[in-house]
């Protein structure tokens, strides 16, 4: 791997954290739901957790969590990635939006859009750096969606 830049450790301190805020705090509980949607939503955080097991085995040699590519990587285009460029931020999306959602907590459902908002900027830097590493990106781009299909 490249030396790492302060923007590199910045995105995975800052993703630390709220992992560990939305875990470790106190959590308020927000509204009443109907047990079936409760479920529905538990459904939803196994299927995130899943998708990103499965997206962090499917990088094999590639994997870091920095977004800064490793210096002996590839570029993944199948399995979860043919599709979506990063299948682990959908699945830990899906998982931290549906656990928030089964709680249910105004609190953690906020951290889950914190989330969001980091690992949009945060794929952003990424891309940029795969552009560089890699000049066939930008077709999987035009192919691929970023986190959700159709989206």
């Amino acid at each position: 791997m490249k030396r790492l830049k302060a923007k590199d450790i910045l995105f995975v301190g800052l993703q630390l954290l709220l992992f560990i805020l939305f875990f470790l705090l106190p959590s308020r509980q927000g509204w009443q739901s109907p047990s079936w949607v409760k479920v529905a939503f538990l459904v939803i955080a196994i299927m995130g957790l899943l998708i990103a097991v499965l997206a962090l085995l499917q990088l094999r040699g590639n994997l870091s969590p920095f977004p800064r590519p490793v210096s002996q990587g590839t570029l993944i285009q199948t399995g979860l990635y043919k599709k979506i460029r990063h299948p682990v931020y959908t699945g830990l999306l899906l998982f931290f939006f549906g656990y928030a959602m089964w709680e249910p907590s105004l609190f953690k459902l906020f951290i889950a859009f914190l989330l969001l908002l980091l690992f949009y900027f945060k794929s952003s830097y990424e891309e940029k750096l795969l552009l560089e590493k890699f000049p066939e990106y930008r077709e999987y781009q035009k192919r691929s969606y970023r986190f959700f299909p159709f989206l």
